[in-house]
């Protein structure tokens, strides 16, 4: 896994390309390199996993006219080099970098129709001076870019750009509405006005000034429903060990993250069927005042057992204000899922063992594994009901009712549910998926009028996702909430996440169950396969029962997340408090006193839980001052 740095501008200042480069090398503590003429700059930070000795980067073509610069895996490199050694291409290097580069000069911008894999890339044209971007079809691999004042600029992470001091550093207000709705932000979005994402699945060419955005890959959702169970288990078994098998590619030590679910548990599985040695699996668990119902290392354990790996744990203890700095450093934004922390740490651990650790992440996306999913399903049962009974009895009680003192989300998800659940399936799951109801994050501000549109924004992009064509059913919602979650969450937060913080170590992370090919087959089995009986993945649970331990198939879903409701509660209860306190809030004015201290007490009296809330609040105090105080 790699980093990679852009710049095409009039002159080029070669002290520019080698500082911003320079800020992506916990990326690639390998090897840099630089291409430098005197209107583009490419800079390159590897982790070698592939050809370690011959896959210096930049690298050029045959005749020195068009070079690349890449970072991700490439899984099906192998088959594409003998295509195109047939169709007359002459490689130097045994890399997939040097597969993507003939495959561009073939086949051109549809070349990255051909690829199985995650990337980002960026491919240079001396002769035409045209610049072509790609990121891979999930969003696996991140890629920024910017255009400031006839400047495009380009790279792995925004630190890059923002190493250039004369790039300004302007707030994005509908990008804070939609950090305080979701906990991170979506789409292209960025904190910073002048800087934008690459969609996943999507090309960028830039030339003349111009850029070109183009869609090359969606995923669809079309159930056939005349197909046995045994037939989609079949299929998607058979995918999903051919994608494990393909991650596997390394010429580097792999291992695994085994949380003790059944995605990292499958992955775990199949990995020991195609490894002649005993694999190296590591997983996390939480001290402090956390409650043991998060922690989920026995389940970890009974599946290390089964398949005689090299199991290592690691326990993450609530001092982390110190890690406060580092997740705002590494994203560059504010980013408040807190499962930042346990994979900062499970990231570390692994790393020192091992260059690449293979994911379950997906599973959850690909065969509805969240509450809300389950929120959504019950939603059409709970509609059935005489409105006056659900608004006039049951959500008021349900209301009153203080939150589990063990800081379990039984109750929350319950207020959460009759809170949105009277509402139209797509406003029904926003309410699912949003840290907090429209009307309490517009309080939050200290001129909510000046943010109120923004939110409504926000809310616009996420429901026109739920309503996407893809789906072809007007009334699968299951499926619907998927496409949402695989367009939204997927890509910015958990993917996101995994990517910053496993990256922040030089680790490689791998995601076969967001292998393309098999996401598609999915895309063909009916949603009621998937969330069966009130039982969430049905079919995957089935489908490997006889590889798992009885306990590990039927425990409840714990997540990757912390304790974080009790500390805050508890051990990070001064960090909260002094934080959040009045003279903090009024160095930059933008929140509404009153509301935070009343968010805050109802936290810590047990009336309501607001742990994600809360968080991003502390993670936006950090990063403002780290990034716009200062500047």
């Amino acid at each position: 896994m790699c980093g990679i740095f852009g710049i095409l501008s009039h002159p080029i200042v070669k002290d520019d390309v080698v500082k911003a480069t320079d800020a992506l090398a916990h990326r690639g503590p390998d090897d840099c390199g630089f291409y430098i003429s005197h209107h583009v700059g490419l800079g390159h930070r590897r982790l070698s996993i592939i050809d370690i000795s011959g896959g210096h980067q930049p690298l050029f073509n045959e005749d020195g006219s068009i070079c690349i610069i890449f970072n991700g895996e490439i899984y099906n490199h192998c088959d594409l080099r003998q295509i195109l050694l047939a169709l007359g291409h002459r490689f130097k290097t045994r890399t997939d970098t040097e597969a993507i580069l003939h495959a561009y000069e073939e086949w051109g911008e549809a070349c990255v129709g051909h690829l199985r894999g995650m990337f980002s890339f960026a491919i240079w044209n001396e002769q035409t001076r045209q610049l072509f971007l790609a990121r891979d079809r999930l969003g696996i691999k991140p890629l920024f870019y910017a255009l400031q004042e006839g400047t495009f600029l380009f790279a792995s992470e925004m630190k890059a750009i923002l190493a250039l001091e004369r790039f300004p550093r302007e707030m994005d207000e509908q990008a804070v509405a939609a950090f305080f709705t979701f906990s991170y932000i979506p789409k292209s979005l960025t904190i910073y006005k002048n800087i934008h994402k690459l969609l996943p699945g999507h090309t960028l060419t830039f030339k003349d000034g111009r850029c070109r955005l183009k869609k090359y890959w969606d995923l669809h959702f079309e159930p056939q429903y005349g197909k046995s169970e045994a037939y989609f288990i079949d299929g998607f078994m058979g995918l999903l060990e051919d994608a494990v098998r393909t991650h596997l590619m390394s010429e580097v030590p792999l291992g695994a993250f085994l949380s003790g679910g059944v995605d990292s548990s499958t992955i775990v599985a199949l990995m020991s069927r195609n490894l002649r040695s005993a694999l190296n699996t590591f997983c996390i668990g939480f001290g402090g005042n956390s409650g043991g119902h998060l922690d989920e290392r026995r389940f970890a354990k009974k599946v290390s057992q089964l398949f005689s790996t090299n199991h290592r744990e690691y326990q993450v203890e609530p001092r982390i204000e110190p890690l406060l700095d580092t997740i705002v450093s590494t994203f560059d934004e504010p980013f408040a899922d807190d499962s930042a922390i346990p994979t900062y740490y499970v990231s570390r651990m692994a790393r020192e063992d091992v260059t690449v650790a293979l994911s379950g992440l997906g599973g959850d996306e690909v065969f509805a594994g969240y509450e809300r999913h389950l929120g959504l399903f019950l939603q059409a049962l709970y509609s059935r009901f005489p409105t006056i009974f659900r608004e006039r009895l049951i959500r008021p009680i349900a209301e009153r009712l203080p939150e589990r003192r063990d800081g379990h989300y039984t109750i929350n998800h319950l207020k959460r549910f009759v809170r949105s659940a009277s509402l139209p399936a797509d406003q029904a799951y926003f309410g699912f998926s949003s840290m907090g109801d429209l009307s309490l994050l517009k309080s939050l501000f200290s001129e909510p009028n000046r943010f109120s549109l923004h939110f409504d924004s926000c809310r616009d992009l996420f429901l026109a996702e739920f309503n996407s064509e893809n789906v072809v059913e007007p009334n699968d919602f299951i499926h619907r909430a998927m496409y949402c979650d695989i367009k939204m969450y997927l890509p910015e937060d958990i993917l996101a996440v995994t990517d910053r913080m496993s990256m922040q170590h030089g680790l490689e992370v791998r995601v076969p169950f967001l292998d393309h090919v098999f996401l598609e087959f999915c895309g063909t089995i009916p949603a009621t396969l998937k969330l069966k009986w009130f039982q969430k993945k049905y079919l995957l649970k089935k489908a490997v029962r006889n590889l798992l331990p009885k306990p590990v198939l039927d425990h409840r879903k714990q997540g990757f997340i912390g304790p974080m409701t009790q500390w805050l509660k508890k051990d990070l209860r001064f960090l909260l408090e002094s934080r959040l306190q009045a003279s903090e809030l009024m160095r930059h004015g933008f929140f509404n006193e009153r509301t935070v201290e009343r968010i805050i007490h109802e936290h810590l009296s047990g009336r309501e839980i607001h742990d994600t809330l809360l968080w991003a609040l502390l993670i936006f105090q950090k990063w403002h001052d780290r990034f716009i105080g200062k500047h």
